[in-house]
């Protein structure tokens, strides 16, 4: 079922998509936090934008191009901690579980992402070691 402006956001924020990660992804507004950047990105994950994900991603880190597989669901989103990443820092990182389904299978992506500005735009620059 395709997201419109008025199904609940995939981030899991509560809010609909056109109130929450709708406008980052059409460039109508900008994260505030590193938290913020992080759920947009799984929203656009879960969409199939990968044009909001390489814009979002740091220079540096960022690979010429994504190739999402169609057949990966993006289905649940949790928070499990955050350091510095306020509209105060330059830099944070976001842990979290990204859970998944697809044909024959169910998981979970569990990182630890650092993030930081660039030009005052909040970017993802890649993840932590563990």
């Amino acid at each position: 079922m395709p997201t419109t402006d008025a199904s609940r956001c995939p981030c899991g924020s509560g809010e609909t998509y056109g109130g929450c990660c709708g406008p980052l992804h059409r460039g109508e507004s900008a994260a505030a936090t590193a938290e913020q950047l992080m759920r947009s990105r799984f929203s656009a994950f879960a969409v199939g934008d990968e044009a909001y994900l390489l814009r979002s991603w740091h220079p540096r880190t960022r690979p010429r191009s994504l190739d999402l597989d169609p057949e990966l669901h993006w289905t649940f989103l949790e928070v499990l901690a955050s350091t510095g990443g306020s509209p105060f820092h330059q830099s944070g990182t976001v842990e979290f579980r990204a859970h998944y389904r697809k044909p024959g299978d169910r998981g979970v992506l569990h990182e630890n992402s650092e993030f930081c500005r660039v030009d005052g735009a909040w970017v993802y620059v890649g993840q932590l070691a563990p």
